[in-house]
């Protein structure tokens, strides 16, 4: 069958793949319109039976109510643009010109500004993306870490981290190579800052890559920023900043200055690289991740970049690890950095206090037994001794198995997020009395 480009672009489905495959893909038709009719309902019923059950998963650090209708308009929006219904593609640096015009890059680089003068970066001394994820953030700090060490010093860093960090900083450090030390932590499960300083002397030949988690997967606890940094005065180090979680509500709280790249007054620059997710507390319906770092560090990383690879065809050095990159996620999370927004999320955060306080204070008094802890004042997560099997499957709570005086103890936690209010409290803490 001889066809013009014209007549091509006029066919559709099965008559293209005729006009233009070999007779081999004919025996392959019939397989197509084999595929049973009911595949597709009932799965969605499937989804949707999941959907109802959303209001009860307390044990991970998800916020599942619904976007405002505001972000679904948005959403259309973009939608009538074109976005979503063909190939966008945010390839390269936000912050640069890109050759391929198909990207929403101005809508990721006006974001990451926004985002970052809420963690005090200084204004014109910014660059970042959004990622994939939280790990994906933690992976561009800590390649960014290495290659700033090493070709300062000739030197691999050791990278520093507790064993209540999040688990991809253990995948990470075996993906780039990077020696591990584990520093012990505080009774409240914090980096022990001692421990931290005896482990660098002992390893004072190496520059130190230190990954600070600002909010621990199962306890909730938050190593000290200063603390850290106290401790590296003196030394090639790089600082990265794991707050999967709690980077998302704590620049609406009263302890905002607490994350701030550069507190307020001073020029000291307490951190190097952020990484936060967008998907946490945020409820962005998709997995994605802010990373934020300084201009001049990324500066510097992008010289060191362009030595190990040159990608002539798209015309720039892209910064990022990924090359074809998700240009509808940018876009649609826009929405979130918008001062309307912000006040949403501050009424969020300050719901997700109040309701960790009543969770706290409620088992205190009616489930002391349990021993239930909140680690820090800046955390939503409270851990206790694992209940019934039946309320920890109910719940979906997260459970670890943790050693206590020699002896193992089963844990169990409740991370309040913002559709974790008093009903849904209430509700837990009647099947949990039923269940003693």
């Amino acid at each position: 069958m001889i066809i013009s480009r014209r007549n091509f672009l006029g066919l559709t489905g099965a008559s293209a793949l005729v006009a233009t495959c070999s007779p081999n893909a004919f025996s392959a038709q019939p397989l197509l319109n084999a595929l049973p009719d009911t595949f597709a309902p009932t799965d969605l019923k499937g989804l949707q039976a999941l959907a109802r059950q959303r209001a009860f998963i307390l044990g991970y650090p998800i916020n599942l109510n619904l976007p405002p209708e505001a972000f679904f308009n948005w959403r259309q929006k973009l939608y009538g643009t074109g976005l979503n219904q063909f190939g966008f593609n945010n390839v390269g640096d936000p912050f640069k010109q890109s050759h391929f015009a198909l990207n929403t890059h101005d809508f990721e680089k006006e974001l990451i500004e926004r985002f970052s003068r809420l963690y005090g970066f200084k204004r014109n001394n910014v660059w970042g993306f959004l990622s994939n994820s939280g790990t994906d953030s933690n992976m561009h700090g800590i390649y960014i870490g290495r290659t700033l060490l090493q070709s300062r010093t000739g030197i691999m860093p050791k990278i520093y981290f507790t064993c209540d960090a999040h688990y991809s900083t253990q995948i990470l450090s075996n993906l780039l190579n990077l020696d591990r030390i584990i520093v012990k932590t505080s009774s409240n499960g914090s980096m022990d800052i001692n421990d931290l300083e005896r482990k660098l002397n002992a390893n004072a030949n190496h520059p130190a890559l230190v990954v600070a988690t600002i909010g621990t997967t199962f306890k909730g606890a938050v190593d000290s920023i200063d603390g850290i940094q106290s401790k590296l005065k003196g030394r090639e180090s790089y600082l990265h900043l794991d707050a999967a979680l709690f980077g998302g509500y704590l620049p609406h709280s009263e302890f905002a200055e607490e994350l701030a790249q550069t507190k307020t007054g001073e020029s000291n620059e307490r951190y190097h690289s952020i990484a936060v997710s967008c998907h946490k507390f945020f409820g962005f319906p998709a997995p994605a991740g802010l990373f934020i770092t300084t201009k001049t560090i990324f500066n510097e990383f992008e010289a060191q970049f362009a030595k190990i690879h040159d990608p002539e065809y798209i015309l720039q050095i892209p910064g990022t690890i990924t090359c074809s990159r998700d240009a509808v996620k940018p876009a649609e999370f826009h929405f979130f950095s918008s001062d309307t927004d912000f006040a949403r999320q501050a009424d969020d955060t300050q719901k997700m206090f109040d309701s960790t306080h009543y969770l706290l204070k409620e088992m205190q008094t009616h489930f002391s037994h349990l021993t239930p802890i909140r680690t820090d004042k800046r955390s939503t997560t409270i851990f206790f001794k694992k209940p019934a099997e039946k309320i920890v499957n109910r719940y979906t709570l997260a459970t670890i198995t943790s050693k206590e005086d020699g002896q193992s103890v089963p844990l169990a936690h409740i991370v309040v997020m913002p559709h974790v209010g008093k009903q849904i409290i209430d509700r837990f803490l009647e099947d949990l009395a039923k269940s003693n």
